[in-house]
Order: C-alpha cells, then structure tokens, then sequence
C-alpha cells in the first residue's frame, strides 16, 4: 500500500492523501469548481506550481484569481510568454530577469535595436496567439551542469551568469510550449489561464542595476484573469499619471531636480512648508510618546561602519571620502552611531527604555537608473528613533511603536497593514540571538491580535522587523514605516546596563522609522491627496481676492487679520480679471478663497470659495478666522483626494 500524508485545509479539515499527491489532484477532490479555478497551490506557506508533488504533512490552501499571490504568479508567467514572443520575433535576443512586481511585470532584453511601440502590438499579437494555444508550464529538476549546457548552447550569456552563482547542484527550469527558461517559479497551470494581458511601456535598464554594465530594453507590461480587472487597473494607471509626484511638485513649486546633485531634491518655500509642518506634527507625537531628540554626525570613519558590519554588506551603497589620512563614509542610516548616544553615560536598568529619536540627513549611492522623483533618492531625510530597553519590555515597547504609527497615519486616512520579515540569507549575529529576536517580535504582534503576513527572509542584515505599508487613494500599497528587533549592534558595541544585582547585562535596541523618509512620504502623500492638501498642510492656506482696485484696501485688513493669527495667506491684488484670478487658485489647489468687493468691505465680511467645492456663501470674517483656525489645529482631512 502507498504511504499516505495528511492535508490539512484552511479551515482545519484533514484529507488522507497518497504521498506525491499534486495541488491539482487535491483540488479535485475538494470540488470541481475550484479544480478549474485553481491557479496555484500554498504548501506549509511556501508557493508551489498546482503540478508539483507534495511529499510530507502539509497545510495546505488552494489559490485562485482572487488572492494576491496568485496575482503575481500571473504576472511571472505572463512575462515567460512575452519573452518567448520576443526571442521568437526578434532572433539574436537575449533574456535576462523577468520578475514580477507590484501590479505587473517586466522582463529585460539585450537587443541590438531598441523596441518601438510598433514593436509591442507585434509582441501583443504573438502573445495572444501562445495563450490561446493553452500550453502547460511544465516544470524540471536538472543538473546545474546540465543547465550550463543548455544555456551554452544558446548563447544565453546573463543566464550563464545568473547560474555561475548559484551553489545548488539541481536547478529548475520552466517550458511552455517549446521555449524554456531559468526560473523557480512557480507558475500557472496553462497559458490559457490568462484572459488579459497588455504591454505598457520600453524603457532602459541596465544588467543588474549596474550602469556600468550591459544597457537593456525593459518591456512593462500587466495582465489579469478576467478582462475587467485589467480595464481597472488601466483606468488606475491613467489616474496615477495624473496623480504623478514630479509633475504636481512641479506645478506647486515644492521640489525641484538638477543635474548638479543627481538624485538630491532642491526644496523650494512651498515644499519646505510641508516639511516644517510635518516635522512639528511628528515632534508632538515623539514627545507625547516619551522620546528624546538628538542630532549625531553626517561624516564618520570607516572602522564604525566595519564594527556595525554595513561596510560588508552596505559598501556599495556608500558615498566614501578618502582624505589621504583617513577614510569615512557619509552615513546611509543613523543606526550605529545612536549607541554612542546610549554609551555617553552609564545606564541603569532602572533608565530603560530610553526612547532616542533622530531626524537626520542622510546619502546613499543609488545606481542613476534607479532614481525616481521622490520616491528613490540619494539624499533624504529620515525620521529615526532607537530603543534601547530590558528584554522583558520588548513586547510592551514594540506595541508602542505600533500604535504611535496607527496614530500617526490616520491624520491622513492611512491604516497600516503589517509584514512580518524574518532572517535574510545574508545575516549578522549568533543565530540563537535571531530565533530569539524573531520570538519576540512575533510575540508582539501576537499579543495585539493583529492581523499580519509573513515576509520569509526578508529582515534586515542584523535583526527581524515589521515593515508597515499603507494603501494610497488608488489602492497602491506604500512600503514607509518599520520596526526592527536588533540583538546584534547592542553585542557588537558592547552596550551595557548595570542590572539590580549591580551586574552588567546587553540591553535590546528597537530600529523604528514612521516615515520611512521624508521625501518618500511626501511623495506619497502629493499623490494619495493629488496635491490637494489637508488645510493644515497646505502650504498656501487661504488667498485673498479684490474684486477690483478699489477693494485692495479692505482685502489687505483681511489678509493681515490672517497673518496675525497664523493663517498662511496671499493677497492677489493683481489685475486681471476675477475668473482668471480663481482659476489661478484653482491651480496651486489653495483650500480657501475669500473674495471681497463693496458688500463685504461694509459688514466685516468676506465670500467663501473652497477648492473643488465651489461658492460657500457669505460670513462674517471673524467666523471664517475661527472656523478655519479651528480645522488648522485639530488637522482635519479635507477628504478632497
């Protein structure tokens, strides 16, 4: 008789199974309908294609369209068809990556001659044509050797590479069709599972990020398994063009980009607004929350960051300084030197925690091609905190961190959702200090019931971490906020504290940003409210408007009644014409227009206009300033985005 395996399901059913038993075959057993709508198949948390044979216990879910990684096994396998279109189009190219990403994919290719938008209804075209021949991606263990051969023979040099550094004896590699590719999947079942697809746009990319390596051809592209869903996801990508970062920064005269400093914004009056105003936000919630503020170098030696380990895995990513005498680095992250912070004077157990907040500058080298507005920068701002405490208060002070962040964002109408990333392959410390860090978050998490994902070996080099994403007003999820555990930096700095038997004991160091960075979130933030501010942030607040040149003196008593009070306010006493004067506040999306004439110079009043509301009637100006100063204060949504 064959060994038997259990199953167990979702919701705790337990199916005896042959071991070897596939994803398809269980599904099939479960029930027709999800047999034809399975895509994939999630084997004790790992994605496995529905084909592969399951050969021990497992708990086990059966995926569908409906759930998002099924989504990004879509969009992996909708890139091996595009590239076996390409390579069948445009012989002598050749394949390099082609992964998913958030709401699609690419896949890079080295070509003589660049792609047109010609090229991508020729792709579109052949791509149809494979999916509707319903193909099976079938997936094989070989021998690396063998690969190497394979690939060899194809004259598939990035794929040669890519396999040089794998230490693996076995690879795998999926065909559809006749055309086949480096990958560990997994996959779809068939191509025809595929319902729609469209190509998006040819950009430059370089091999491996490296701008001094290969130049590439990047074909994006999306696809879904109904027709509905990617005419959503169009109609969203039209929005997000709209909504675009570096296009409204430009038209509100926040930010501004020069070739002089690649990568480094300029902040123009209006951007630093919005700067100033979060800063102070964040710095009532610090101290709401007990923290302390310092301030610590932007050049350090290079032996601190060889101690803290960054100078073997961060290298790269430096800005290095050599003086002939001596070599530093302008700091990438604030991390190593808060232990100074804390070591500046001995700590009792009875100090801690100690809360060390840091708004610091901070540079790191990005690779040109990977630069994007506000979004991936050299120079940004962000807005650190490190904490150092007893072990017995990492649960207690993990939560907190969690709801200074909940508080935090919901001033914007943001609610976190929470990732919980575990050991990389490349990590510092004592594997016990790990399983012990990873225990301890988890347990956090666990003990306020939240909701949470499990991001495998994606922590940060030296501890775990909860990262924090948020949803914009698009649905797009944004990566900002984090927390990490950290028991390795306190052991590599020796940091102490002199516990109640007067003995010296390492305390625990928590890594938490809300931010992420400045720039980034500012980013986020133009194009979640598409820079239709709250009115607390706005950097114009309200403008002032004559009707005509006999009303200037009344419109300036009202603009300085403003100031006095700390409205920011401007006075348009230009003259042009009243439409052109609104249409102008309009465009720099100002919340408040007071328009004043003859009727309103008589009675102290003023004519309310609220961006992208219209008329709001008449009051008298010692209302508007209470009512608008009450909004300023209390930071309301204006809910305008």
């Amino acid at each position: 008789m064959k060994e038997e395996i259990k199953i167990t399901l979702p919701d705790g059913t337990t199916i005896k199974h042959p071991k070897g038993v596939t994803g398809n075959e269980v599904a099939s057993v479960i029930g027709a309908g999800l047999a034809k709508a399975a895509l994939s198949i999630k084997v004790n948390g790992n994605l496995y294609d529905l084909s592969r044979p399951i050969l021990e216990d497992a708990e086990i879910e059966i995926l569908t369209d409906k759930s998002d990684e099924s989504k990004t096994i879509i969009w992996h396998s909708t890139s091996h068809i595009m590239a076996q279109a390409v390579q069948e189009l445009f012989p002598g190219t050749k394949v390099t990556l082609g992964p998913p990403i958030a709401d699609g994919f690419y896949y890079d290719f080295d070509t003589e001659k660049p792609f047109t938008t010609d090229d991508l209804l020729k792709i579109e075209t052949r791509m149809a044509e494979i999916i509707s021949g319903d193909h099976e991606f079938t997936r094989e263990t070989i021998q690396k050797d063998d690969a190497i051969k394979m690939f060899k023979e194809k004259g598939e040099e990035y794929k040669l590479e890519i396999l040089s550094e794998i230490e693996d004896e076995t690879v795998s590699i999926y065909t559809q069709n006749d055309w086949t590719d480096l990958c560990r999947g997994p996959h779809i079942p068939t191509t025809s599972k595929i319902k729609s697809f469209k190509l998006l746009k040819i950009a430059g990319s370089y091999w491996r990020g490296d701008e001094k390596r290969q130049q590439l051809q990047r074909i994006y592209g999306t696809s879904y398994s109904n027709e509905k869903e990617l005419e959503q996801h169009l109609n969203r990508l039209k929005e997000a063009k709209l909504r675009d970062h570096r296009k409204i920064g430009k038209e509100l005269e926040l930010f501004a980009f020069h070739d002089i400093a690649p990568g480094s914004p300029f902040w123009l009056p209006n951007g630093m607004i919005l700067i100033r105003e979060l800063e102070k936000y964040l710095r009532e919630k610090l101290d709401e929350a007990g923290y302390v503020e310092a301030s610590t170098p932007m050049l350090v030696k290079k032996s601190l960051w060889e101690k803290s380990g960054h100078w073997d895995y961060y290298r790269d990513n430096m800005f290095v300084v050599d003086d002939g005498e001596e070599v530093y680095a302008l700091k990438p992250m604030n991390c190593p030197e808060s232990t100074y912070i804390y070591a500046a004077k001995t700590r009792s157990y009875r100090d801690l925690p100690i809360r060390i907040a840091e708004i610091g500058r901070l540079h790191r080298n990005e690779v040109s091609g990977a630069l994007g507005g506000l979004f991936r920068v050299r120079q940004f701002t962000m807005d650190d905190a490190h904490l150092f405490l007893l072990p017995s208060q990492i649960t207690e002070e993990v939560n907190g961190c969690m709801k200074l962040i909940s508080d935090f964002y919901s001033i914007f109408g943001f609610e976190p959702k929470y990732y919980f990333a575990t050991k990389p392959d490349k990590a510092l410390g004592d594997p016990e200090l790990w399983d012990k860090a990873e225990v301890a978050l988890k347990a956090a998490l666990d003990t306020q019931n939240i909701d949470y994902k499990l991001n495998e070996k994606d922590g940060a080099f030296y501890g775990p971490k909860i990262d924090i994403q948020v949803k914009d007003a698009l649905g797009r999820s944004w990566q900002l906020a984090t927390i990490q555990l950290d028991f390795v930096l306190p052991e590599r700095f020796e940091l102490n504290y002199i516990d109640e038997n007067d003995k010296k004991q390492r305390p625990v160091m928590i890594h938490r940003a809300i931010f992420g960075s400045f720039e980034r979130f500012i980013g986020v933030l133009i194009e979640h409210f598409t820079g239709n501010f709250p009115t607390w942030l706005a950097p114009v607040q309200v403008v002032v408007i004559p009707i005509s040149e006999k009303h200037i003196k009344y419109a300036t008593k009202v603009y300085e009644s403003l100031i006095k009070t700390g409205v920011r306010v401007n006075l348009d006493s230009r003259s042009e014409k009243m439409g052109a004067k609104i249409r102008d506040s309009e465009t720099m999306k100002i919340p408040y227009m007071l328009v004043v004439g003859e009727k309103e110079a008589e009675n102290s009043s003023v004519s309310v206009r609220k961006h992208l509301t219209g008329d709001q009637g008449q009051k008298p100006l010692e209302e508007f300033i209470k009512e608008i100063k009450e909004e300023i204060t209390e930071r309301r949504l204006n809910n305008l985005n």
